[in-house]
């Protein structure tokens, strides 16, 4: 089992940035690709940013290339988003996901708000 929980969410103007935290526990070296998606208001979840757990593979969705960045401390098995240039369009609950070569993970999700 793998268990991921998200925090850093808030409510922040427009331009401005934001870090989204994962931090991953349990059997964190099964996990293959951890990611970040997001589902705004009436809208479908969505791919935001994925990276392969053993390094490299950085994917973004091209709403976020250049504005977000996904890292990773290994230390803490924590993932970051770091978001700048926040747009109103960004609002939304973000989820970090994990996947191992069985299962499929979700984080609760945390709520950013973009105001304009």
């Amino acid at each position: 089992q793998v268990q991921l929980v998200e925090s850093g969410g808030g409510l922040v103007q427009a331009g401005g940035s934001l870090r989204l935290s994962c931090a991953a526990s349990g059997r964190t070296n099964s996990i293959v690709v951890l990611g970040w998606y997001r589902q705004a208001p009436g809208k479908e979840r969505e791919f935001v940013a994925r990276f392969h757990w053993s390094g490299g593979g950085i994917l973004y969705a091209d709403s976020v290339k250049g504005r977000f960045t996904i890292s990773r401390n290994n230390a803490k098995d924590t993932v970051y988003l770091q978001m700048n240039s926040l747009k109103p369009e960004d609002t939304a609950i973000y989820y970090c996901n994990a996947y191992t070569y069985s299962d499929e993970y979700w984080g609760q999700g945390t709520q950013l708000t973009v105001s304009s």
